[in-house]
């Protein structure tokens, strides 16, 4: 594994400390009013994004519509998230959806699981069938009969469609997190001990 930067490589826009308020971009400076904060500042990964700002913009229309008006209830989606930037050694990732999974009804001693073994947890088969997926595409971007067969007895085709979307979108999202050096947000846990 790769070690992750332990200081921002990408530093995350300020507009108050980067610009005077004259010269600030209104567009970026309302994509940001909309962003999620931390005591009235933008997240880090807002701000790390906010570097392209036209960027930023697609990115949270597609995230805001995973996390916010899609088919697949939110405990799931969070499982599936939650997996995956375990298996991407994501910290920022699972902190901040550690913090949404629980909102969620993700429980911590799920929390604690999805960092271990599928077998050292009584998950049940449909739980047990978004680690699998989310696990499958980690290792190898496609998802076996196997689980698919699974899968498909419980999700419509649409929702499929959407499973497959949330795991890429998240590791991408991981990716970049990593990457650009991203630092967890103030009160963000990291991983379980």
């Amino acid at each position: 594994m790769t070690e992750r930067p332990t200081t921002p490589r990408i530093t995350p826009v300020d507009l108050a400390a980067d610009r005077s308020p004259d010269s600030v971009d209104p567009e970026l400076a309302e994509i940001l009013a909309g962003a999620l904060t931390h005591d009235g500042t933008p997240l880090n990964i807002f701000g790390a994004l906010a570097r392209h700002p036209k960027l930023l913009k697609r990115f949270n229309l597609l995230g805001g519509f995973l996390l916010n008006k899609g088919l697949l209830p939110a405990r799931e989606r969070e499982l599936v998230i939650l997996r995956i930037g375990w298996n991407a050694k994501a910290v920022y990732e699972f902190g901040q959806h550690t913090i949404i999974g629980r909102e969620a009804g993700v429980t911590d001693e799920e929390i604690s699981a999805l960092t271990k073994a599928p077998d050292d947890h009584p998950w049940s088969a449909d739980d047990a069938a978004l680690i699998a997926i989310s696990d499958e595409l980690s290792d190898d971007d496609c998802v076996t009969d196997a689980t698919w067969g699974i899968l498909a007895t419980r999700w419509s085709e649409a929702e499929l469609v959407e499973l497959l979307i949330v795991a890429g979108f998240y590791r991408l999202v991981s990716g970049f997190l990593n990457s650009a050096g991203v630092q967890l947000d103030k009160g963000v846990p990291g991983f379980p001990d």
